[in-house]
């Protein structure tokens, strides 16, 4: 993959609310270290998330699929370009979630585009997966009203797709039960590719 190819990829954010900032700028944001600190960057939620995206492809998972795109298909750098704009739409607020509090005069509220960037970590932190799109279905802004979450991924070839699935549905509960309070009544996860290079195993996360 060449450079016209990885700012292609990149040009997948410019959707992204970045609060007047370019993905030319974080990604030199990056390159020093986030030195000196940018207090702008740091708090706008868009820049966030799109740090995020730039730092995952310098990781060596995306350096496996980088490689991929580049001697197999063109539906692989489609689909990493697919995921890139999905990262890039998360960026935006989105709905707000309540919170309870034990003070009736207190409103606590969370982004569900904060939700779904940690959906998303949880999901990339399973050894072999990579998160392509996040969804919460039902009405997250009432506070127990039932909501599922729909996931899709691209899998490493070789990994068991059934317990790579339910690995998935066990950790996004676990982190959605600790940092929210909804009322999740099912995780639906569907592995959409499979990747021929291995990258990590279950076992190996």
């Amino acid at each position: 993959m060449n450079d016209d190819d990885h700012e292609s990829m990149l040009d997948g954010l410019a959707g992204a609310d970045l609060d007047g900032h370019t993905i030319d700028e974080l990604s030199d944001y990056l390159d020093s270290g986030r030195e000196p600190l940018d207090p702008d960057i740091e708090a706008s939620p868009g820049c966030q998330l799109a740090l995020d995206a730039l730092l995952r492809l310098r990781t060596q998972t995306w350096a496996l699929l980088k490689s991929e795109a580049a001697t197999h298909s063109e539906q692989d750098r489609s689909w990493m370009h697919a995921v890139l704009q999905n990262i890039s739409l998360e960026a935006h607020a989105g709905r707000d979630i309540p919170l309870r509090h034990p003070d009736p005069e207190v409103h606590l509220r969370i982004t569900e585009g904060s939700v779904r960037t940690l959906i998303r970590g949880v999901g990339d932190s399973v050894g072999g997966v990579i998160v392509g799109r996040v969804r919460l279905d039902g009405d997250v802004t009432t506070l127990d009203a039932p909501v599922t979450v729909a996931i899709t991924a691209s899998a490493a070839f070789g990994n068991n797709l059934e317990r790579l699935s339910q690995l998935i549905r066990d950790r996004v509960v676990a982190e959605l039960s600790t940092h929210t309070e909804l009322n999740v009544v099912a995780v639906d996860v569907t592995i959409i590719d499979i990747h021929t290079q291995r990258v990590a195993r279950p076992e190996d996360s």
